[in-house]
């Protein structure tokens, strides 16, 4: 029996329920692709996650993609993703839920909101003729406190933020002629 006809059996189960509409949130979050965007950089995967991970202080874009602004420090410690101003406050970006060293990570992602409004970020290291290939998946909108809006500044900000990272690796970005 299809979805629809059973919701509607059930919704006339009970007199104060409401008819679905196609304009239902559920069905906006349905279409809610994941963002998925890959580089390639110089050099072995392990070499590729260790730039990603260890050294994300010296290419993530803190100037307009951090919360403290560009004198801050972002860094993987522990099971966290986080970000500390040069005046000692810190704050949560994400939290780590699988750490597969050179491979992958996976995290909840919720920088400048709360665990409780949090998206779900895969980045995956592999091997590939001209290096390593780093894809980064973002998706699980429906976690976002605006889901929509959401997506939409990260459609725009993982080209930006990755060419910052492909550059730090040394691979030759098409943004370099924009330097």
């Amino acid at each position: 029996m299809p979805m629809t006809v059973k919701l509607r059996i059930m919704s006339s189960l009970f007199s104060h329920a409401q008819e679905p509409s196609e304009g239902d949130d559920q069905t906006a979050l349905d279409i809610l692709d994941p963002v998925v965007n890959t580089v390639v950089v110089p050099g072995n995967v392990a070499h590729a996650f260790a730039g990603f991970t260890d050294h994300t202080h010296l290419w993530w874009p803190l100037e307009t993609h951090g919360l403290y602004g560009g004198d801050s420090y972002v860094e993987f410690e522990e099971n966290l993703i986080l970000e500390t101003a040069d005046d000692g406050r810190t704050t949560i970006w994400g939290t780590l839920d699988d750490w597969q060293p050179p491979l992958s990570f996976h995290a909840t992602w919720h920088p400048g909101s709360t665990a409780l409004w949090s998206t779900e970020l895969l980045v995956v290291f592999r091997p590939v003729d001209d290096g390593a290939e780093v894809r980064v998946f973002h998706e699980g909108w429906e976690g976002a406190e605006d889901p929509t809006a959401t997506r939409a500044r990260y459609v725009l900000a993982w080209p930006e933020i990755l060419a910052r990272y492909a550059r730090f690796m040394g691979a030759s970005y098409p943004a370099d002629a924009d330097d």
